[in-house]
């Protein structure tokens, strides 16, 4: 399927949607069932981290899936409970009750709608590609090892089923890919386990499904500002949370479809959903990179299969949610396990790619992977490896400033040439490469090969010329571009006194 015939920018209002293509149709709605299912294994854990009933991560799931359809910017993404979410929230529900998490929820959603407006997003195009790599290995890795406790003290037909579901997810395709070879799985698992009365653990097994519809209300909490005070904190911090799970996880499908997404309106949509998803009496969330894979991998790229995500949920918790939870978890681990070993990269470890990338490169991907398996956080990886990235960056080019003097033949002058970029890193060894007390009376200096980026290469060169002035000797800087002569003439002068 063709990648740029269902990106954002191709529909044209007027014309016909690309969803409402009978094959298309057929590849988001198949898609949506099979992240439907998956969905609630994950939002009954979420809720259990969170200190909540089942169903509000449940309802949660429903609603952050269908609002964000709507709303979001980048289609194909799926938004739901997150565990990195119910991690934020747990403890108002510990210390205060599930009026004032509902609350937070709501107050994140407005804080993330402002950060909209701010543009927050654009702070995306400074995440490197090294830390974008050490993300998604980080995020395969914590995808693999979220499935390792259905694996440990279970029946040992467990084993042989999560086998058989992987065995049918590699070679179904090679039949048909006509139907989504996980749901195939899935119902295949469930008919034999059912059929046989083989005893596992199954989806009902994670907590009870609800049975009737979420009714909108407000939070059951004082309105006052000690209220504000206290919930403030959590919704600023699930609001940053939030947004960068969902920007990363737009990025990374921006890469996998080959087409751009709205990242702006995605914050603005994000908390939208949030907002929509606390009247109800949802725990809130973000994108779902695990759901979001699956959706993705199964070929849907239209908003259509992220509604349908939602609505699927909401029908197979309510209407059909014996049949359900019967569903083995084995199926499901074996979706995740596929899933896992798919988004990870593995190219970026192979040796041949290792010994072609500079160390600095491969060291801030380590260092990402590291700190998110640590904090169990992506949030927080991402930050540090872009820390660490600049860092490196840094370190770089700090010695990318040369400088190079030619005296005159008569010895009355001397023209030093500065090339590459003056910025803070790099001014201190520009300022070691000049011999202040055997240079002529005249001393030029040459930035027609450099630039001036900041306040730090003003004060520099400052100091240059009063280093050769308290000798005795003049100074004159020629060859400045526009910017930074008119960056020179602004604060030379004014950042240590004068000369």
């Amino acid at each position: 399927m063709s990648t740029s015939a269902l990106s954002p920018a191709s529909w044209i209002p007027g014309s016909r949607p690309p969803w409402l293509s009978p094959k298309v149709f057929r590849t988001e709605a198949l898609a949506g069932l099979v992240v439907g299912l998956a969905l609630i294994p994950e939002a009954i854990s979420f809720s259990v981290i969170a200190g909540v009933d089942p169903k509000v991560g449940l309802f949660a799931a429903c609603s952050m899936a269908m609002v964000i359809a709507f709303v979001g910017g980048r289609p194909a993404m799926i938004s739901a409970s997150t565990g990195a979410v119910a991690l934020v929230v747990a403890p108002v529900v510990r210390q205060y009750g599930l009026g004032f998490l509902i609350a937070t929820v709501i107050l994140a959603g407005v804080f993330q709608i402002v950060l909209g407006v701010l543009r927050v997003a654009q702070l995306m195009r400074f995440v490197p590609r090294s830390v974008m790599v050490g993300f998604v290995n980080a995020l395969g890795i914590l995808l693999f090892t979220a499935q390792i406790p259905n694996l440990l003290d279970v029946p040992w037909p467990v084993y042989p089923l999560v086998i058989a579901g992987l065995a049918l997810m590699v070679f179904f395709p090679r039949i048909t890919r006509t139907v989504p070879a996980p749901l195939v799985s899935i119902a295949v698992l469930t008919v034999v386990t059912v059929a046989a009365g083989i005893a596992v653990p199954t989806v009902g097994d994670k907590g009870k499904l609800p049975s009737s519809l979420p009714v909108p209300g407000l939070p059951d909490v004082p309105f006052s500002f000690h209220t504000l005070t206290v919930i403030a904190p959590y919704a600023l911090a699930m609001a940053l949370v939030g947004l960068m799970e969902s920007l990363m996880t737009a990025k990374l499908v921006d890469e996998i479809t080959d087409t751009q997404s709205d990242k702006t309106r995605e914050c603005v949509g994000q908390g939208i959903a949030n907002i929509v998803t606390g009247f109800l009496g949802g725990m809130g969330g973000c994108a779902m990179i695990g759901q979001t894979m699956i959706n993705v991998k199964n070929g849907a790229r239209t908003r259509l299969s992220t509604f349908l995500a939602g609505f699927f949920l909401l029908i197979l918790c309510i209407v059909l949610g014996p049949v359900v939870s019967r569903i083995p978890m084995a199926a499901l681990v074996a979706v995740m396990i596929l899933v896992s070993v798919g988004t990870f990269d593995w190219h970026s470890i192979k040796p041949a790619t290792l010994r072609r990338l500079p160390v600095g490169e491969t060291a801030v991907m380590v260092i990402t992977v590291a700190v998110v398996l640590a904090t169990d956080n992506l949030g927080i990886g991402v930050v540090v490896g872009s820390v660490s990235a600049m860092v490196v960056f840094a370190r770089r080019v700090a010695h990318l400033a040369h400088v190079t003097a030619v005296t005159d033949p008569d010895g009355t002058q001397v023209v030093y040439s500065v090339t590459g970029e003056l910025f803070f890193a790099s001014v201190n060894d520009l300022m070691s490469q000049f011999r202040y007390a055997e240079d002529p009376e005249k001393v030029v200096i040459d930035l027609t090969a450099s630039r001036i980026w900041d306040a730090s290469s003003v004060a520099a060169l400052d100091a240059i010329e009063a280093k050769y002035q308290q000798r005795g000797k003049s100074v004159e800087i020629v060859g400045l571009n526009e910017p930074s002569a008119r960056l020179h003439k602004t604060l030379s002068g004014e950042l240590t006194g004068g000369h």
